[in-house]
């Protein structure tokens, strides 16, 4: 499994689609706190994170960005908005989707909420031990 991994981080990917800070959200396969919780991850990573959708899953990540930005997490840094033409599912031929790439940023106080929050499981994992 290592070796798969390491792999992994070795390929070299020249297409712009590709970043490793980049989350595209879907609005049917991972529940809304995933996406929170992934873009805390990466945050703390790489210090900015993209979040990016297509159609229906842009409600998705509005909210997503909006949580993390009213509980002191992340500031917003840049929003861009297109349309891309996809094939239909149905027809064959080509449908507009709209889509969003909301990118977030670290607060100064990111990493202190972070320990706060990693305090407070601990706290709850030991009470619950005893």
């Amino acid at each position: 499994m290592e070796e798969v991994t390491e792999g992994l981080n070795n390929i070299n990917i020249s297409n712009d689609s590709y970043r490793k800070n980049r989350i595209q959200v879907s609005n049917t396969k991972k529940p809304l706190f995933f996406y929170v919780n992934l873009a805390k991850r990466y945050m703390q990573q790489h210090n900015e994170v993209e979040l990016s959708a297509l159609g229906m899953a842009i409600a998705t990540v509005v909210t997503v960005a909006e949580i993390l930005k009213n509980n002191g997490f992340a500031v917003e840094k840049k929003i861009m908005t297109s349309t891309v033409e996809m094939n239909g599912e149905s027809r064959g031929r080509p449908v507009q989707k709209a889509k969003i790439e909301i990118v977030l940023g670290k607060t100064e106080n990111f990493d202190e909420l972070m320990a706060a929050a990693q305090e407070e499981r601990e706290l709850g994992y030991a009470e619950e031990q005893s």
